[in-house]
């Protein structure tokens, strides 16, 4: 078997090239031959699989997180002729979320279940803005978790705490979201105070943000939480991200749809897989069994 690797050095702890390294000889006994690429910029990993002859290769395998699987995603959605090549995924981001179902996460570990070579197919999302469409793997955020995730970035020097620190903060502005909401043939114009569409069930660092979704069913689950609630609701409300609990909140609504749209007056910046890009308006729907990965 022959197969391309992409290594994203600066994921997560920035340990991927001395894993690459280590799995080698496992790589050998299996006879597994490779062509390998690190990563050096921002898309860089698009622009290596748009690129590639994949004719030549049996399988993608890639070392890095939830942002390095978004570019090896886009960039198979995003080529002329579309093959289906099958991704291992050997985790060293630091959230890795598409595989947080999995109890251990374990590089080797994964390598070793990667090697039983049993692909299935798993949804991608597709998101057309007003200039562009980009292509997801896991979440498409507005509202209150685009807020964090803009405001976080201005404190990386707290790590993962910050986000913590920063939607704390958010709560206490308890700041509304306008927009008109297209779901299930029906609009909804009002006040939200986020909205967020999964295809995997955990988003961030084991937020169960989805405890319904399965990556393969054609659906993607869209969480829509009320606007107007006060600080006190919003601290209550929150917390139950990280157990599930939040589907049976009143203030919360949780569809498990093809597709929708969310219409809004002016530009607001979305959370793309972890990466805020691209702006509202933007219709999405799920192109069901887009891609294979083994595990």
């Amino acid at each position: 078997m022959n197969v391309v690797i992409i290594i994203n050095p600066n994921s997560g702890k920035k340990k991927a090239t001395n894993i690459f390294n280590s799995i080698k000889p496992i790589l050998k006994m299996n006879k597994i031959t490779f062509d390998s690429f690190e990563t050096h910029h921002k898309n860089h990993a698009i622009d290596i699989i748009k690129k590639l002859d994949l004719k030549k290769y049996n399988a993608i395998f890639m070392l890095g997180g939830d942002g390095t699987f978004h570019e090896i995603v886009t960039g198979l959605m995003i080529r002329k002729k579309k093959e289906k090549v099958p991704i291992g995924i050997i985790p060293t981001g630091s959230g890795n979320s598409f595989l947080y179902d999995f109890n251990n996460i374990d590089p080797i570990h994964m390598l070793k279940k990667i090697l039983h070579f049993k692909k299935r197919s798993v949804d991608v999302i597709k998101v057309k803005t007003p200039n562009d469409i980009i292509y997801s793997i896991n979440l498409i955020g507005w509202g209150l978790v685009t807020d964090i995730g803009i405001n976080a970035e201005k404190f990386r020097w707290l790590g993962p705490s910050r986000y913590t620190i920063v939607s704390l903060a958010e709560i206490i502005k308890k700041k509304n979201h306008e927009a008109t909401l297209l779901v299930n043939d029906k609009k909804y114009t009002k006040k939200f105070t986020f909205i967020i569409a999964c295809n995997t069930k955990y988003v961030g660092k084991g937020m169960f943000m989805a405890p319904n979704a399965q990556v393969n069913d054609g659906l993607l689950d869209l969480i829509v939480v009320k606007g107007n609630l006060s600080r006190t609701v919003l601290f209550k409300t929150l917390p139950k991200l990280f157990k599930g609990t939040h589907i049976t909140d009143p203030n919360v609504k949780y569809y498990q749809i093809p597709k929708f749209s969310l219409k809004t007056k002016g530009k607001d910046l979305l959370n793309i897989d972890g990466e805020l890009k691209g702006t509202t308006s933007i219709d999405v729907e799920v192109i069901k069994n887009a891609i294979e990965v083994f595990n």
